[in-house]
């Protein structure tokens, strides 16, 4: 019953981008509440696109809205939408070959906050990854909280979700995928470190960073420069800055 009831709160997409972007992706939505009385443009041009669309639009008084949220942050407007379905692996590798580029995916090693996961997520999408795999366990999924944290780029990105991260790694060195974990101990400074092939780039979990196993089975493990006092960024922010030196790498910078 409790995995029923959580599986309901996380069809619900809240906040104005995650809604927007849940729209233009063509996502499956059955209703959107939208706060009565409120004249803001944003939440007008999000009921005008749904109607559109054929989605049914109801104003809600905003206590109704703050008993539906999960994020507690709506910002006036919460859609229904259809369960959304994890991809497999092959998927992202497909979408590489699509678009005729070296595979560049984001494997999370049990990052169970949510929000960090959407801002990974947010970040993969910008930097252009082709796709990204949580575990089933230990991790934070596809949330209310991770759709809105990624501002809506959840709905434009693949999302592998498996059982093991070990076995997923294993399944992408075998596609020829070369795989680069972060550590404060890795071996290879990130400035000097080539990104430009098939590649996969492990994010280790907030606290104890990626597990020994899942350490063991990277080709290279990077370090990121730190100048400051501080041992360490926020997992989030070393996937992003990671991310964008691979960007920067395959562009030609």
């Amino acid at each position: 019953m409790v995995e029923r009831e959580n599986e309901i709160k996380n069809d619900l997409i809240e906040g104005r981008n995650a809604v927007i972007e849940a729209l233009r992706a063509g996502r499956a939505i059955d209703k959107i509440f939208i706060a009565r009385g409120d004249v803001d443009k944003t939440l007008g041009h999000i009921a005008s696109k749904a109607r559109e669309k054929g989605v049914v639009v109801v104003e809600a008084d905003r206590r109704k809205l703050d008993f539906m949220s999960q994020t507690h942050a709506h910002q006036g407007v919460i859609a229904l939408a259809g369960v959304r379905e994890y991809c497999q692996i092959s998927d992202i590798l497909a979408l590489a070959e699509q678009r005729q580029e070296p595979p560049f995916v984001i494997v999370c090693d049990e990052i169970s906050d949510p929000h960090n996961l959407g801002a990974i997520i947010r970040s993969a999408e910008c930097a252009g990854a082709h796709g990204i795999i949580i575990p089933k366990r230990r991790s934070a999924g596809l949330t209310a909280i991770v759709d809105k944290a990624s501002a809506g780029a959840a709905e434009h990105t693949l999302i592998a979700r498996v059982p093991n991260i070990s076995a997923a790694i294993k399944e992408l060195k075998e596609q020829g995928l070369w795989v680069y974990g972060t550590a404060a101990d890795g071996q290879s400074d990130l400035w000097h470190t080539d990104f430009t092939g098939a590649m996969a780039l492990v994010i280790g979990s907030e606290g104890d960073g990626m597990g020994r196993l899942v350490k063991e089975n990277c080709d290279f493990v990077v370090r990121l420069p730190m100048k400051g006092k501080v041992s360490s960024l926020n997992a989030s922010a070393a996937a992003a800055v990671t991310m964008y030196e691979v960007l920067r790498q395959r562009s030609g910078c």
